[in-house]
């Protein structure tokens, strides 16, 4: 039986000691008097979230596992890492820049998702804890690494807040026209790790607008608005208040697995709020971003132990990923991923705990 919320313990740091095609893992931990948080440089995995429930009790609000081990081998692969060179589907795994056609591994029926087999929630990154509330992850992807044109080097930095926030900043380079989206994939459970169903959890989304899916959860190009469909949190809802309504959209995507286009907002404005029902703990998102993908946890496969002697069932975590649109690169009414040399690339998000 799964541990209760007010047992939240950080994973020992000595799991996350090994080495990985020649490069130490470690486990680092950023803490202030209210929250600490764990991460790894193994795929720049955010491994745990501890913040205070409404009595005061800590709450891990992260699925994840004990050790760099159960990150290398799960059945779902993204578990809080970081995502890249591009987030989401890309249909086909081909895309066009400059003229020039590039094939990436199809790892997600016929698309290329999150990067596939390799992707950077896979590498060891070089980490530098700045100190107690900061951990800056660098890598260099090379060029053709992944299928992607261009030598990239990120910069990725986490910053536990005082107002109890992880704030994520990614920054990149290129030194070839290449693409890029880059987010984090958190399965948050704000009832705690291992509490079971996320359904009960309430939800306000700030998008008038969403991207409709085809069977194989590509854009089909329209924004659609949100209105009289089950995709309408503009005023909070459950989870699963409508999940399993009949809905072409919804069996597209086996659940919510789509990208909101976000409302005007700058990185003070929450673009989306949770509120999990047996803590109540809220947690607000920030982002730079246009989009976000809301994913409801729909492909948990409950095959994997967890950190808190659990497994991941189906809908036991969901995720609020920031991000550019999903095929971009296919879809030139989208904004633009494209990066060029001498431009840099930057994206800032924040998960606030309230």
């Amino acid at each position: 039986m799964a541990d209760t919320p007010s047992q939240a313990t950080i994973p020992s740091k000595s799991s996350f000691e090994k080495t990985i095609d020649g490069k130490k893992t470690h486990l680092f931990i950023l803490k202030n008097k209210e929250a600490e948080v764990a991460i790894t440089n193994y795929g720049g995995r955010i491994v745990s979230i501890l913040v205070p429930d409404e009595t005061g009790n800590l709450v891990d609000v992260v699925e994840g596992f004990n050790s760099v081990d159960g990150y290398q081998n799960p059945t779902v692969p993204y578990y809080s890492g970081i995502i890249g060179r591009f987030g989401n589907r890309i249909a086909k795994g081909e895309f066009i820049l400059e003229g020039k056609k590039y094939t990436l591994m199809q790892n997600n029926g016929p698309n290329s998702l999150h990067g596939a087999d390799g992707g950077y929630h896979d590498v060891v990154w070089d980490a530098k804890q700045l100190d107690e509330t900061t951990l800056a992850l660098t890598y260099l992807s090379a060029d053709t690494e992944g299928g992607y044109p261009g030598n990239l080097n990120i910069k990725v930095v986490y910053t536990l807040t005082e107002d109890i926030g992880l704030k994520i900043t990614y920054e990149a380079i290129t030194d070839q026209t290449t693409i890029i989206n880059l987010t984090n994939h958190p399965f948050f459970n704000l009832n705690g790790a291992g509490s079971g169903s996320i359904l009960n959890h309430r939800v306000q989304l700030f998008a008038d607008g969403y991207l409709p899916i085809n069977t194989v959860q590509i854009p089909t190009g329209e924004i659609a608005p949100v209105k009289d469909t089950p995709f309408d949190f503009l005023q909070p809802m459950l989870i699963g208040a409508k999940i399993n309504e009949v809905n072409e959209q919804l069996t597209n995507g086996k659940g919510y697995d789509h990208n909101f286009v976000l409302n005007k907002h700058d990185d003070n404005t929450p673009v989306a709020i949770a509120i999990g029902d047996k803590t109540g703990i809220e947690m607000q998102v920030y982002t730079t971003e246009p989009g976000m993908q809301f994913y409801t946890g729909n492909f948990m496969p409950g095959k994997n132990r967890m950190k808190y002697g659990n497994t991941d069932d189906f809908r036991t975590g969901f995720a609020m990923e920031t991000q550019h649109f999903p095929d971009s690169p296919n879809h030139p009414e989208f904004p633009s991923t494209v990066l060029k040399p001498g431009q840099v690339y930057q994206s800032t998000t924040e998960y606030r705990f309230v």
